[in-house]
């Protein structure tokens, strides 16, 4: 059985769900990062992945591609998942905040702070 899943949402993309119940606290994935300098921003920025990458570092200058399913979670204000950035070891910790039953989507809150309610870059379907 595959604990994480990926699943087409309608007016939202492509997202994960969970294979399995997870309790807070439970670690949901390990993803390492593809670090980019802060010269190549404005051509991430300038394509498709615009919308898949992580500011990184202490100055947020560089960039971050998060790989296993890093990039694929969908936001939402009340996530039920959160992220923790290790610069050191170049990964990205997704873990549980609420519980999750199997089959549901898991988010993250894009703004970095869980139930952060400030408005994202783009309209929220």
């Amino acid at each position: 059985m595959n604990f994480l899943n990926i699943v087409e949402f309608e007016n939202r993309g492509r997202g994960v769900c969970a294979g399995r119940d997870f309790e807070k606290g439970d670690i949901i994935e390990v993803c390492p990062v593809l670090v980019l300098p802060p010269e190549d921003r404005a051509h991430i920025a300038a394509t498709f992945l615009y919308n898949y990458y992580f500011e990184w570092g202490d100055d947020e200058q560089q960039t971050a591609i998060a790989l296993g399913y890093g990039s694929i979670y969908n936001h939402e204000p009340q996530a039920n998942a959160h992220y923790e950035m290790d610069f050191e070891a170049e990964t990205i910790t997704i873990f549980c905040v609420r519980p999750i039953q199997s089959g549901d989507e898991i988010t993250i809150n894009y703004n970095g702070e869980i139930d952060n309610e400030d408005k994202v870059w783009f309209e929220m379907g």
